[in-house]
């Protein structure tokens, strides 16, 4: 397939490019900056200058395609709300080139919009809370629209995705408990944030988008849940730095923005995604990467 990657550049989208070439595709990455274009060109990819920014450049880019893997996404979460509702133009941009053949879209969202039965993993076919609940939705109901217009669309919902050097909301985490001088979690630390590897990660948007089953739900999830307070209690002993436990009213205080989902116990399972794709995820645990946390990168 010749697959336009939206994000190809990015932490999981330059490891997407690199598994689909390998698999024998072909790959236009959309790229804003000249300065990281050599890069994706050196991997194998023809580069394609554009941004999420301009309708233009994503309808030219999906049209020249087979397929499109949208994983770009602005990731100034203290304007998280607004991202989303950008997102959700962004698929619509891709979806009005697409509609009415059987090349597919794979956009991408989180697996927390799919916690909604208490206390039980998010599951692939769970019911979602819409965006008035959590803004990452929107992603979904923009794909919900652009499926009624005849687009072949599917969703990867992304847990934390890691490596030694980036982990999903617990980078910026890691950037506050530096600041604060402290590692924090909120109440017993028990709730539970899901993970996986991003070359796990990567292999799943492949497998997807070879799949190209229309309205699927896929969820990127090698661990279905790591406690929050084990993840503030090895960042801590990484950075010498002590561990404690705030309680749910001095979360505002504390994590600013990201106190909307530090007490929030978000499992997921990839059971059905396993079976539908075959995906064996192998690479290192959430704990593992952050053992091994590179610093001067981050």
């Amino acid at each position: 397939m010749r697959v336009f990657v939206t994000g190809a550049t990015g932490n999981i989208g330059s490891r997407v490019v690199k598994d689909l070439i390998a698999a024998g595709h072909q790959v236009i990455g959309l790229c804003r900056s000249e300065e990281k274009a050599a890069a994706l060109a050196a991997d194998g990819a023809e580069v394609y200058l554009g941004s999420i920014a301009d309708p233009d450049s994503l309808r030219e880019g999906a049209a020249r395609s087979d397929g499109v893997i949208h994983l770009a996404f602005n990731h100034d979460f203290s304007r998280f709300v607004q991202n989303c509702e950008d997102d959700r133009d962004v698929i619509k941009a891709l979806g009005s080139v697409l509609a009415g053949s059987d090349r597919p879209l794979i956009i991408t969202s989180g697996t927390p919009i799919a916690n909604t039965v208490p206390g039980e993993p998010a599951r692939e076919d769970n019911a979602t809370v819409g965006s008035d609940r959590h803004p990452r939705a929107a992603s979904e109901e923009a794909a919900a629209v652009v499926a009624a217009d005849g687009v072949n669309v599917s969703v990867v919902r992304l847990p934390q995705v890691h490596d030694p050097i980036t982990q999903g909301l617990i980078t910026p985490a890691i950037a506050m408990f530096r600041e604060k001088g402290a590692c924090a979690y909120v109440g017993d630390g028990l709730n539970r944030w899901p993970a996986a590897h991003v070359l796990d990660v990567a292999q799943l948007y492949r497998l997807a988008i070879e799949k190209a089953e229309p309205n699927a739900k896929y969820h990127a999830v090698a661990e279905e849940g790591v406690q929050t307070r084990d993840i503030a209690e090895v960042i801590g002993e990484r950075l010498k730095l002590p561990v404690k436990s705030i309680a749910l009213e001095e979360a505002q205080a504390f994590f600013g923005w990201l106190s909307m989902f530090a007490a929030h116990d978000m499992p997921a399972s990839s059971a059905q995604t396993r079976e539908k794709l075959g995906w064996q995820p192998t690479g290192p645990g959430l704990i593992a990467d952050l053992e091994q946390l590179r610093f001067a990168e981050a």
